[in-house]
């Protein structure tokens, strides 16, 4: 109103200026013209002020802890350095800056951490600090309830509850998409010779790259949080929506025919675990929890946790509280979102460690012969592999530990700082999120002498004894380390047993060397894997290449 009163005074008063009979009326509304207008200005400068103090208010945090960083961009922060891939920039910031170092994902600090002492203090002697995962806040229910992004005691209640279904006396069959489909569905699925099911085709469209840049759409919930809700409604994403509605459905259509069985008539698979426990009051600590973070100890009981993680680490005193028992109930909610995090968890990863391995093997042949009379010799005593007797592959468990060393898909992770603290003499800032950069690790060459090159013999138990417990990470560490580990390493030799029994594996001109990464949430094969398998005829040579 004042401004309609201000511009209306003004006309009628320019019109006297110009009449030459200027009057003190005349000077008052042209103050207030005036005031009006530094007003706007005012308002205008005030909110800048405003906006550019919450862009950039969170940048002392790293700073304020001593640790090394780039020159974050106002709101932005540091992430348009990711432009190249997240595993190369991560290495050339610990390079230029040291193994702890951070950068602003946004306005969200980061620290980077490449130091194997104080890894082993966050993920194993002072866990209880350390709980939580990365928050991402664009997973809506039931992938919400999944394990990776469950906190605190939701976390530790549904881990001891999925923990006795990964322990050494389970048996699984082989084969990425079928194995999955079985074990956490329930489902008979054949997805070689049937590609077009339609459980097929709704979960390899999980892993298809958006047509935006994967990279923005992995950190701009993290950066910019409070953009979720309006993107969403102006963009809703129906395509998730679409596969979440058929494994949700899918997921159901069990449980109730389950329900309605006589239990001596049930599967005992992954999912009936789950059920059984929604009315089950056993209970189970985190002691049982598999700490190890080497792959090849799979196969022995579930409260062996690997040789490099003393007993001692895995029962510090701060870690007490975490280890209480556990009450042994889940929601339905809850055996959904597992359902759906164990198929994206365990499918991608699996079978791009398949690819890494077949291809490291074909570009080194003498360590594929070794495999090749490895798997000879297990076939003159054993008729058929099963989960026991294909732990008596220890070259092949080298191999496939190599491949982990050089091709992690799973090349970092990160937990949260809820608290500030000093952990082996470094402030940390809390709030903050701690990304552990285990490819850097796995590429050291302080702990892995020429750390490029394919060398199985590094995994030995007398290489693996004098190496620090730390630096080798392709399943995490800890109790929140990775649950299905031993699935993973099981069906990794299954199925590379079969091949190499029957087939030699060998490069072509189409495989590219060196290989072609892609790194955002997960690393892979940019272009995927191209080699070419050829039948044995038991050591008379290749022949008859087929690409595959």
């Amino acid at each position: 109103m004042l401004c309609v009163y201000v511009r209306r005074g003004l006309r009628r008063h320019i019109q006297e200026i110009r009449c030459g009979d200027l009057s003190w009326n005349s000077l008052f509304y042209w103050l207030l013209f005036f005031i009006h207008q530094d007003t706007y200005a005012l308002s205008f400068s005030l909110s800048l002020c405003r906006f550019s103090r919450y862009s950039v208010s969170p940048f002392s945090a790293l700073s304020r802890c001593g640790i090394k960083h780039p020159k974050p961009l106002p709101f932005f922060g540091n992430m348009f350095m990711f432009h190249q891939g997240v595993m190369e920039t991560t290495f050339d910031l610990i390079n230029k800056h040291g193994r702890v170092c951070g950068y602003y994902l946004g306005r969200m600090p980061v620290v980077v951490v490449a130091d194997p002492d104080i890894l082993r203090q966050v993920t194993i002697k002072e866990f209880s600090t350390f709980p939580n995962r990365q928050y991402v806040i664009n997973h809506t229910k039931p992938v919400s309830d999944g394990l990776q992004l469950l906190r605190d005691e939701h976390w530790k209640r549904v881990r001891g509850i999925l923990t006795p279904s990964f322990s050494g006396a389970k048996c699984f069959n082989c084969f990425t998409m079928d194995v999955i489909a079985t074990v956490a569905y329930g489902i008979q699925l054949d997805s070689q010779s049937n590609p077009d099911d339609r459980f097929v085709h709704f979960a390899k469209k999980y892993f298809i790259a958006p047509a935006f840049n994967p990279l923005i759409r992995f950190v701009s919930p993290v950066a910019f949080p409070f953009l979720k809700v309006p993107l969403l409604s102006l963009f809703p994403n129906k395509s998730r929506a679409e596969m979440d509605s058929f494994f949700i459905n899918c997921i159901q259509r069990i449980i109730k025919e389950r329900d309605e069985q006589p239990p001596e008539q049930r599967r005992r698979d992954f999912l009936q675990l789950m059920l059984d426990a929604r009315n089950s009051n056993e209970c189970v600590s985190m002691d049982q929890f598999d700490m190890g973070n080497h792959a090849n100890e799979v196969g022995h009981g579930n409260q062996q946790t690997d040789q490099s993680v003393s007993e001692q680490d895995c029962h510090q005193p701060q870690a007490s509280s975490a280890k209480s028992s556990q009450k042994r109930t889940i929601t339905d909610d809850e055996i959904v979102g597992q359902a759906l995090v164990f198929l994206l968890a365990g499918y991608e990863t699996t079978s791009s460690t398949l690819a890494f391995t077949c291809y490291l093997l074909a570009l080194h042949p003498e360590c594929q012969r070794k495999v090749q009379d490895e798997v000879d010799q297990f076939y003159c005593r054993h008729e058929s592999p099963d989960y026991f007797s294909v732990q008596e592959l220890k070259y092949l468990d080298m191999v496939i530990s190599e491949a982990l060393r050089l091709y992690s898909p799973g090349f970092r992770f990160a937990r949260t700082i809820d608290k500030e603290c000093v952990v082996n003499g470094q402030l940390l800032p809390k709030g903050a999120y701690l990304e552990i950069a285990a490819s850097y690790l796995h590429r050291d060459p302080e702990y892995w002498p020429e750390p490029e090159k394919f060398i199985p013999e590094r995994f030995t138990p007398e290489a693996k004894a004098n190496r620090h417990p730390c630096v080798y990470l392709p399943f995490g560490a800890g109790p929140r380390n990775c649950v299905g580990m031993r699935l993973a390493q099981l069906e990794m030799k299954m199925a590379l047993v079969q091949l190499f029994r029957r087939f030699n594996v060998v490069t072509c001109s189409e495989t590219k060397v060196p290989l072609e990464l892609t790194s955002a949430a997960l690393l892979g094969p940019k272009n995927g894997v191209i080699v070419k398998i050829a039948r044995r005829d038991m050591g008379e040579g290749q022949r008859n290449p087929t690409t595959k």
